[in-house]
């Protein structure tokens, strides 16, 4: 056997088990292998680095950039809150409405992005309507898979092979070349989750083992008399001071339980420390003590605005 191909997979030998146990980190293992093909002769320096001039490179690169965008601006986390209004509680409706739209948005940006920023607002909207999450992510992974079948751009493997083509003087793909074929194998996935997926369902030992929402945690400690829940206006006098700056059992009843911080689909629970700080928007989760259970209203300067308790 050829020197250069024993020592090309013993390198790559070594790159996959580095892989494996994620030590160094991924981005270092691709640099370290880059490095040690011309380090032993195996390339030449510009024939290893002749890949970040290749036009493929470049365009995933940005779409890993429209990607990001895309999560920032918000534009996907609208789209959970639509799933969510127009599913209603059809859990067959919501799953093709997710699959639908995973497999949309990862025609156009990569499809391991797109299902890491679902899994979030899957999780929420199956608490929402009362669904088993597995019923949900199950599909949002099929979607994600088929969404690279969808357009040339949608998946790297597809840029791959029509560069090659382009390069051995064939006709490549179009844009929407694979995507006849997507559609078909898209229509078939949305019909076996609709037909099977729903065995995905059915209880199991794990169900059991379910998180408890807050509600169910103030349920359990007999804490549901005089709780209240508000959200912290932006002409509140509580937006970036801390529990004990405020001195809320002290001032006005009320003890903090529970602090809830970002939209609904990520929501962070925050400890209610005496040092932790507020911030407008944020949902406090509050107990009414002592004479303030029946008296008077909270002064305005606290601008709470009453919410209905649905912590979930």
């Amino acid at each position: 056997m050829n020197p250069q191909l024993i020592l090309v997979l013993v390198l790559l030998a070594a790159a996959v088990v580095m892989f494996a146990i994620g030590r160094p980190s991924m981005d270092v293992v691709a640099l370290m292998a880059m490095i040690a093909l011309p380090l032993t002769g195996i390339l030449t320096l510009p024939e290893a680095l002749a890949g970040f001039a290749d036009p493929n490179v470049i365009l995933i690169a940005a779409l890993f950039v429209v990607g990001e965008a895309l999560s920032r601006t918000g534009v996907t986390y609208r789209l959970g809150d639509w799933l969510a209004a127009q599913a209603g509680g059809s859990r067959s409706r919501l799953i093709v409405l997710l699959m639908l739209s995973v497999a949309a948005l990862g025609a156009v940006m990569s499809s391991t992005g797109v299902v890491a920023i679902f899994i979030p607002v899957v999780l929420a909207v199956a608490k929402k309507i009362g669904a088993s999450p597995r019923q949900l992510l199950m599909p949002l992974s099929y979607a994600g898979l088929i969404s690279g079948m969808l357009t040339l751009i949608a998946t790297a493997p597809n840029l791959v092979v029509n560069a090659e083509l382009a390069r051995s003087g064939l006709g490549g793909f179009g844009f929407f070349g694979p995507t006849p074929f997507g559609l078909v194998v898209l229509a078939l996935g949305i019909g076996y989750m609709l037909l099977v997926g729903r065995r995905l369902g059915e209880s199991t030992v794990g169900d059991a083992a379910a998180r408890r929402s807050i509600g169910d945690l103030l349920a359990a400690y007999e804490l549901t008399d005089n709780r209240r829940r508000f959200q912290i206006g932006a002409g509140s006098e509580l937006n970036g001071r801390t529990l004990a700056e405020i001195d809320l059992p002290g001032r006005h009843g009320l003890t903090v339980l529970t602090i809830a911080r970002g939209p609904w689909w990520q929501r962070t629970l925050l400890a209610a420390r005496p040092g932790t700080r507020l911030a407008h928007n944020d949902v406090l989760v509050v107990q009414v003590i002592g004479r303030a259970a029946t008296s008077d209203p909270l002064p305005a300067a606290l601008a709470l605005e009453p919410l209905d308790f649905d912590p979930a």
